[in-house]
């Protein structure tokens, strides 16, 4: 539990890293951004994986499939001769076989084989199903029983589908976002996440709604101003910035004239020719940028410009005496 605890902590520190999110960032959106579950997810995800290829597996070539309780729902009926007896000699009585439709075993009381507990981590996921796909079939030998393998792996794909899913639950129950995030969590990197680390750092932070941009909540102080700094009469949110601020017309019009949406939902975050075109767009009009890295051009104590021709001075006439000619 211990060593959990500080793989947490560095993750953490990893999921902040592939983001360039800010420290201040709620936790759960981090892991979002990053298609990083947490490690104790993580953990779990990785042991269900692993149990459904023992449950799976032909029990004439895996040892440790052979070795699972008959009741095993498997398309073989092959077990190793010492499946009952040998595992449980030298052991203490309370080491038993486990029948496949028990419940879930207590972990603290040991009543089990631990062959029979791996397995158990596949239940929660065969519904609808009498008997588990087989994978590898051509290893075993040709029987007339055994289904189409092209079934065999669309349900064991389906199985998998099926864990996947109980891990985005998981996050999304046990890490919650904030309400104003509204993005779903994924466990495959986004077509963004390619770019530069710079941009795609940018594109992360508003996302995630602690950027430079004023409108997101800030944690310097609640009482900052939040209108757009180019365009002082709307708040300079995530989607005035991309979509609507007029300052940003001429390189939008350019660049951005197929987008239209940068909501959860939308074909930019799917696309990777729009997310190249958006990379360019911020680069170009330097939208979530640190404030004091592009200082404006124009000092704020130059004098305002003027149409009025420059003021000339009169000549000077000098007046020559008649010994200096």
């Amino acid at each position: 539990m211990g060593m959990t605890t500080h793989l947490d902590t560095f993750w953490r520190k990893v999921q902040r890293w592939t983001t360039n999110c800010f420290s201040a960032t709620p936790s759960g959106i981090p892991s979002v951004e990053s298609c990083l579950p947490p490690v104790s997810l993580l953990i779990a995800h990785r042991q269900r994986l692993a149990a459904l290829r023992v449950v799976c597996s032909p029990p004439s070539v895996n040892p440790a499939t052979a070795r699972l309780h008959p009741s095993v729902p498997s398309l073989s009926a092959h077990r190793a001769p010492d499946s009952l007896r040998a595992l449980t000699r030298g052991l203490s009585s309370l080491y038993l076989p486990l029948l496949w439709k028990t419940p879930h075993p207590v972990l603290p009381i040991r009543n089990h084989l631990p062959v029979d507990t791996v397995a158990h981590r596949t239940i929660p996921f065969t519904l609808r199903l009498s008997r588990m796909p087989m994978i590898n079939p051509h290893l075993v030998c040709p029987t007339p029983v055994l289904p189409p393998p092209s079934l065999m792996d669309n349900t064991y794909s389906a199985l998998k589908k099926r864990v996947r899913e109980a891990l985005l639950v998981e996050l999304a129950s046990l890490f919650p976002t904030p309400g104003y995030y509204l993005h779903p969590p994924a466990l495959h990197p986004r077509p963004f996440m390619g770019l530069g680390k710079f941009v795609a750092g940018r594109i992360h932070q508003m996302r995630a709604g602690k950027s430079y941009l004023a409108a997101d909540p800030t944690w310097r102080s609640p009482d900052a101003d939040t209108s757009c700094p180019r365009w002082g009469l709307e708040p300079e949110t995530f989607e005035h910035a991309i979509l609507s601020c007029p300052s940003r017309q001429h390189s939008r019009s350019r660049l951005l004239h197929s987008v239209t949406d940068v909501g959860p939902e939308a074909p930019l975050w799917s696309s990777l020719p729009l997310v190249k075109r958006l990379a360019t767009f911020i680069g170009v009009t330097f939208t979530g940028f640190p404030p004091t890295m592009f200082p404006p051009t124009t000092p704020p104590s130059s004098p305002p410009f003027s149409l009025s021709p420059p003021r000339v001075p009169p000549p000077v006439f000098r007046v020559f005496s008649l010994a200096e000619v």
